[in-house]
């Protein structure tokens, strides 16, 4: 696939439809610094559009190394490891009855961790000698971490009789509490209500946000306690909850709730520890610890961020631009193409993490500033580490559409275009595939959620069942799991699931992923080689060398090959030399048409004889470029006003830049037209050496001075291009033809520079 086809509509408006060619008329086509491959006529011209696309890929990758440091800058190799130690304290710190966090499974067990690690972990007030650490009245969990405020007990109920009994029940069972949701929450008070964990208090007058717990989602409402700032006082608050029975049967979730602060590494680190208690009685411990960095300019490093933020928006206004400039052009034909959709979802992306970084700094220092006037109040850390943790999510998923991006550019290479050729080509028949695969794999999910899903947890429900399902692909499971939940259906599911979705379904996935990778790659092989970047990149390297005088033109590389000191040259090491000088495949097809022109027997050997012919032919040439640049500089000083030379018309200003782009085009046309001439005055010598051996019989237009006379007496008419036919005759002549525009074009082949100082 050419990559220049994805322009999706021509670069002027004149040659767009009817409809949008009147809107468009006065729209000047953006160059310069905006300018991009759909905003410059690159449709016609390999090498600006090679160039173009150098430009905006140099440019992108700045804005890429800047979008890393900056998505770096805001993590820390400290938070993994503050996470770790916070959760080895809440979560595995064993009570005096051996009860952990994780291994809560009651009621009871809840009351033992409240009041025994819990209140242990959260207050530290002595060394462990049993010294007092003298920092008044404020805890630091492991002498390093602040706790702020104070933390929050809170549970949500619900109603008596929210569930119908059945009626063979109704004598037996006089209570019935079903599984939470909103609608069957309790918001009436209860216990001895002479406080807040007795009172119901709405979301909004808490301020809390949901959470999405083990078995459904809560809200931020229920009835709460602060516990006070010491660890007699706490205690205490947690014997009257246990004696007035703050848990009973309507009980569905308790939340404890806190926040530290770690100045060190400038981190803080907001836990909820959650224990759900379902309607089949039990308890199901789970915990949530953000480890987040909201406070954001503190050392060095972080100055140097906020220059690359900066730099951040300066580019995000640069694309905006562009964005904007590209689709005025292109209108909804520019939502046509994946890599335009893609740019447009990397800016949004970035243009609202920039809206919330500066949200996040605000709300921070107002909820600072709120705990720092009341510090014995309970600081809700949540809202902002949920927020915090999203936007992080956020600028990992920008930062991954930005990796991806880089195909943009380089997909112009046609061994760069593999990738997205061979998906573009088999997309509708893995679409096809992929229709027929999740109907059997859907199929098994079901099997195995029915089969296995009230003894086995991973397939305890039907998502479960879909991911361990993708688990036995990838060959981790657990089989006697199943195998022991079903001694029959288990081994007969895992050995039909095995062969039909591992052994057919994903192989015949790969077969046709590798098929079309085969054809892809057979196209692009047979493919016209083009200017690539590697050329590119040769030819500013050449140029840069001459410039700086480290290497001369092309004539004194042939002259450097031919003094090699040696009687014959040899065609292979002729080219091979080359190679070695830096020369590109296309600049050696053209210098190897100079020895073919004087390898006068044919048989690609140059003898000392036509080793000095070429010497001299090369030297007049050499003399009449030199000759030639020295006028052209003569002329750019000296010419007057009225014969001002294109160089000086353009810096006059008074020459429109269509000419300069008409004049651009006739270079390239003649350099084309010389490179044909010196295979055409190849294919002569070779006829002229066919003749001498009696292999083609002497015919008028056989020569080179022949061809050139048919040439120039062929009638005028459209250039063609040049073909060599193979004869039926066992001497294996051919016959070359070629129609011409006259003598005026053979003449125009002859001195380029000359002809365009005289343009």
């Amino acid at each position: 696939m050419d990559p220049r086809k994805r322009h999706i509509r021509p670069w002027c408006p004149a040659a767009a439809s009817k409809s949008v060619m009147a809107s468009e008329a006065s729209f000047q086509c953006p160059l310069g610094l905006w300018g991009t491959t759909l905003t410059e006529n690159t449709t016609e011209n390999r090498e600006l559009y090679v160039k173009t696309t150098l430009r905006e890929l140099l440019v992108y990758i700045v804005f890429l190394v800047d979008i890393c440091l900056l998505t770096y800058g805001m993590t820390s190799s400290s938070a993994y490891y503050y996470t770790k130690v916070m959760s080895e304290l809440f979560l595995h710190t064993p009570s005096d009855t051996g009860v952990s966090f994780q291994a809560i499974s009651s009621m009871a067990d809840f009351w033992d961790f409240a009041q025994g690690p819990l209140l242990d972990s959260l207050y530290w007030t002595k060394w462990y000698n049993n010294r007092s650490l003298g920092r008044g009245s404020h805890s630091f969990i492991y002498y390093e971490n602040l706790l702020l405020g104070v933390p929050r007990l809170r549970q949500l109920r619900v109603r008596n009789d929210s569930c119908v009994v059945h009626e063979d029940f109704r004598e037996d069972i006089l209570s019935c509490y079903d599984v939470y949701s909103p609608d069957k929450e309790e918001q009436l008070p209860f216990g001895p209500l002479n406080g807040t964990a007795w009172t119901y208090h709405s979301q909004d007058e808490l301020g809390g946000s949901s959470h999405w717990g083990r078995l459904t989602s809560y809200s931020g409402g229920g009835y709460y306690l602060d516990l006070p700032g010491t660890l007699q006082a706490s205690a205490e608050a947690l014997r009257d909850l246990q004696e007035g029975l703050w848990l009973d049967r309507g009980t569905r979730v308790v939340f404890i709730d806190f926040s530290v602060y770690n100045a060190n590494i400038n981190l803080f680190c907001v836990l909820r520890l959650v224990v759900e208690f379902p309607a089949t009685g039990g308890a199901i411990p789970s915990w949530q610890i953000r480890t987040v960095k909201l406070i954001r300019y503190v050392s060095n490093w972080d100055f140097f961020i906020v220059g690359c933020e900066v730099i951040f928006c300066i580019f995000i206004f640069y694309y905006v631009v562009e964005e904007i400039l590209e689709l005025h052009i292109h209108r909804l034909h520019y939502l046509s193409s994946i890599w335009n959709i893609l740019d447009l979802v990397v800016i949004l992306l970035s243009i609202v993490a920039m809206g919330f970084h500066v949200f996040r700094t605000l709300e921070v220092n107002q909820l600072m500033g709120r705990l720092l006037q009341q510090p014995n109040t309970y600081a809700d850390f949540e809202f902002l580490a949920f927020w915090q943790t999203q936007y992080d999510n956020m600028n990992a998923i920008n930062l991954f559409f930005a990796w991806i991006k880089i195909f943009k550019y380089i997909s112009f290479n046609k061994t760069m275009t593999q990738l997205s050729s061979t998906l573009a080509r088999c997309a509708k028949d893995i679409l096809g595939f992929a229709v027929m695969f999740f109907i059997v794999f859907f199929a098994y999910a079901q099997l195995g959620y029915l089969l296995f899903g009230t003894q086995v947890e991973n397939f305890s429900t039907f998502i479960k069942c879909i991911f361990t399902q993708f688990r036995i692909i990838l060959g981790d499971f657990d089989y006697n799991a199943i195998d022991n939940a079903n001694r029959i259906l288990g081994p007969a599911y895992f050995v039909t699931y095995v062969f039909f979705v591992f052994f057919v379904l994903l192989n015949m996935f790969l077969a046709i992923i590798n098929d079309t990778y085969s054809e892809v790659k057979e196209e692009l092989a047979g493919q016209k080689e083009e200017l690539q970047l590697s050329d590119l990149l040769k030819q500013g390297y050449h140029k840069t060398l001459l410039r700086l005088r480290l290497r001369k033109e092309q004539v004194s590389e042939v002259q450097k090959v031919l003094q090699g000191g040696e009687q014959e040259t040899q065609f292979e090491d002729f080219t091979n030399t080359l190679r070695e000088l830096g020369h590109t495949e296309y600049e050696i097809t053209e210098l190897t048409a100079a020895f073919t022109r004087f390898d006068q027997d044919g048989n690609r050997i140059l003898d000392e004889k036509e080793q000095e012919q070429m010497r001299q032919d090369l030297e007049k040439e050499r003399v009449a470029l030199n000759a030639e640049i020295e006028n052209l500089g003569q002329s750019i000083v000296s010419s007057p006003p009225g014969e001002s030379s294109p160089e000086a018309a353009r810096a006059g200003g008074w020459v429109s830049e269509e000419f300069y782009t008409l004049t651009r085009r006739v270079l390239q046309l003649e350099t084309t037209l010389e490179g044909v001439m010196s295979q055409v005055d190849a294919v002569g010598s070779k006829l002229t050496m066919l003749e001498r051996k009696g292999q083609l019989a002497p015919s008028s237009c056989t020569g080179e001075q022949g061809i050139w006379e048919h040439l120039q007496a062929a009638p005028a008419m459209a250039p063609a291009p040049w073909e060599l036919q193979s004869g039926q005759e066992s001497g294996g002549g051919g016959v070359l033809r070629h129609q011409t525009a006259g003598s005026s074009l053979t003449t125009s082949l002859e001195g380029p520079l000359a002809r365009a100082l005289h343009f």
